[in-house]
């Protein structure tokens, strides 16, 4: 089976548990497939934000499988895991940790320098995402635009490479209501666009109306613990 032939995410029998903090996360399954979009909600302090960082291999499990397009990350090692996700995994954060000083294209380069894509497409391709976005000051520097313009910055440097899956992480928390659902339907617009399958937790109860999938994360593992920044 090819790669894209692969759900964009599967996880089995995962678990995890934090030092002596008494926190542990234990989820039996999850599966979003290909261009699938989904909300999980959940209480703070629940396990959202380490969830999100199983899924991506910022931290390890205690057992059990994460796949990304049919790639077990965790079974990668260094610079290898680092390079998959890079082409396979897009990021928004909740502060959207847009780097100051460098441009908003510069912005969305930088991410694609654990690609496999051709330097001299680096450019055309992040002008063409923000553009497409309505971002039009490309050489604005990111601490200039507007938080609505920062965010679809951010949207853009999550797609840069074609990844597979989108995970945001509280995506409107810095956003007033009437931003807040603009932002929404940007980031599942783009995501739908580039085929990316969009994995989105909050704790924020509106954004349940824009999603047909919404699961909560203490059904889905009811073991979940307090957590110190979920």
């Amino acid at each position: 089976m090819s790669s894209d032939q692969h759900p964009a995410l599967e996880i089995a029998r995962l678990n995890f548990r934090y030092g002596d903090r008494g926190f542990e996360l234990q989820l039996p399954a999850l599966t979003l497939g290909r261009g699938e979009e989904m909300l999980l909600v959940g209480r703070s302090g629940c396990g959202k934000s380490t969830l999100l960082q199983l899924i991506a291999g910022l931290v390890d499990p205690t057992s059990g499988t994460v796949k990304v397009a049919g790639e077990d990350i965790h079974r990668l090692k260094g610079a290898a895991r680092d390079r998959f996700r890079g082409r396979s995994v897009g990021m928004v954060f909740q502060t959207f940790n847009l780097l100051h000083g460098f441009s908003a294209i510069e912005n969305v380069m930088v991410a694609m320098l654990m690609s496999d894509m051709p330097k001299a497409d680096w450019q055309p391709r992040a002008e063409a995402l923000l553009r497409t976005l309505g971002i039009e000051r490309l050489d604005a520097p990111a601490e200039e635009l507007s938080v609505g313009q920062q965010q679809r910055v951010a949207v853009a440097r999550a797609l840069a490479c074609r990844p597979a899956l989108v995970l945001a992480d509280e995506p409107t928390a810095s956003l007033d209501p009437e931003n807040s659902a603009n932002a929404v339907r940007v980031l599942r617009d783009a995501c739908r666009e580039q085929g990316a399958a969009l994995l989105v937790v909050s704790h924020d109860p509106s954004l349940e109306a824009h999603f047909a999938r919404r699961e909560r994360l203490e059904k889905l593992a009811p073991s979940a613990g307090s957590e110190a920044a979920a």
